[in-house]
């Protein structure tokens, strides 16, 4: 089996589903812009061979890239970023190269936008919050008076992450934000209180999940960006049954076959009309690939499993080989920022923690902004754990 993986050295850990995969016996091909010297060893030994583009943003020199390689070694039977930016791009290469186990561009609308998810979710029998895609701000005081006035969230239709999203609190916020939109795409949704929980899951070729997974995050992912605060989120021991049942539920609606991928769900704190109870679930929004940053490896911690073996499995067997551990943790990401002073120094929390702490890291300067500039993570037995822990990475010094 040939597969061709784009950017395969972004993430950085992204090596390891190249190298499960090359031990399940394929050929690992991959493009990316960086140069081949620059390319972690572990990465470099895992692939067959790599094809340097000069941007990955050029589709001609990617599709110069594939046809090279389907020239050299046959047909392309798999092409996958596990990258949400590269989406489209992954599905137009796939259709050029008639390659069918992935999503196809005809299929990208309900992936990809999220005004299109909403009709998705209610479909499917999930709740989800009312939005609107943005016209002018006489529509969006039309839309206010539906829902019930403010607060509402402001988010580019199409993209990932908390950039460019904002909450109107007022009148003021509304204009402020009409005399200074942005030329893309934006929706408008009814504010939701509540903390964001994922299902994320590795599903077959039927759409049923071959693993599940679960992570809490703070309330507002915004705010970690445009006020500067740090991260700290963790992946639960087990999916809460009813997260579950939604999260499944998703995995049929938007018709999702033979991928890794990351729902993001509501946990409602407060009561909201027509959507439901405190602690019932509400869908916020799809993402066609692994959660982001080291979560896939924390996965791995609270699960003591291999995520990217898993994957690989699905690949080349549509099934899962890896049998469950049983043992089931929560493993927790804390993260400070160098823009902050801390109470306790690093040395400080190595001594406290020991060998709980399973990751150590400096972020890339590229995800700092929202995953921050130091991170450390533990794999802990139980929640009081993990609180007791981001308290004491995360404490400011007076």
């Amino acid at each position: 089996m040939n597969f061709v993986f784009i950017s395969p050295n972004f993430p950085h850990t992204y090596w390891q589903f190249c190298y499960r995969l090359r031990n399940n016996g394929v050929n690992v091909l991959g493009v990316g812009d960086c140069p081949y010297d620059a390319l972690e060893p572990a990465l470099k030994g895992s692939l067959t061979e790599y094809y340097k583009v000069d941007s990955l943003e050029n589709y001609d020199q990617v599709y110069r890239a594939v046809a090279f390689f389907a020239f050299k070694y046959g047909r392309i039977e798999w092409l996958e970023s596990n990258n949400e930016y590269w989406l489209e791009q992954d599905a137009n290469l796939r259709k050029d190269f008639n390659i069918q186990t992935g999503v196809q561009p005809e299929e990208l609308a309900l992936w990809k936008h999220k005004s299109a998810m909403k009709p998705v979710y209610r479909a499917a029998g999930i709740p989800t919050a009312r939005n609107h895609k943005v016209t002018d701000i006489e529509a969006a005081r039309a839309f206010l008076k539906e829902i019930g006035g403010y607060p509402v969230i402001v988010k580019p239709d199409v993209g990932v992450g908390a950039s460019d999203t904002w909450k109107l609190e007022n009148d003021a916020d509304l204009e402020r934000f009409y005399a200074n939109r942005p030329a893309v795409p934006y929706v408008m949704e009814e504010f939701v209180f509540g903390n964001i929980y994922s299902y994320d899951a590795i599903c077959d070729s039927n759409g049923d999940p071959l693993f599940e997974s679960s992570n809490w995050f703070p309330p507002s992912i915004a705010d970690l960006v445009n006020k500067d605060l740090e991260l700290a989120y963790y992946v639960t021991a087990e999916v809460p049954p009813a997260l579950r049942d939604l999260g499944r539920k998703a995995l049929k609606g938007f018709q999702v076959r033979r991928r890794f991928v990351h729902f993001e769900f509501f946990c409602l704190t407060q009561a909201r009309p027509n959507l439901g109870e405190v602690g019932d679930f509400v869908g916020l929004e799809v993402n066609m690939r692994p959660a982001g940053g080291y979560t896939p490896d924390m996965m791995d911690y609270a699960h003591s499993t291999d995520v990217y073996q898993i994957y690989a499995d699905m690949v080349t067997s549509d099934k899962r080989l890896l049998p469950d551990s049983g043992n089931h943790q929560y493993c927790v990401y804390a993260a400070r920022k160098d823009s902050h002073h801390y109470a306790h120094t690093h040395e400080e929390i190595l001594a406290r923690y020991g060998n709980r702490i399973v990751m150590c890291e400096r972020m890339p300067e590229v995800l700092s902004a929202a995953m921050g500039s130091q991170m450390y993570t533990a794999k802990v037995p139980a929640m009081e754990d993990v609180q007791e822990f981001i308290e004491f990475v995360q404490k400011r010094a007076e």
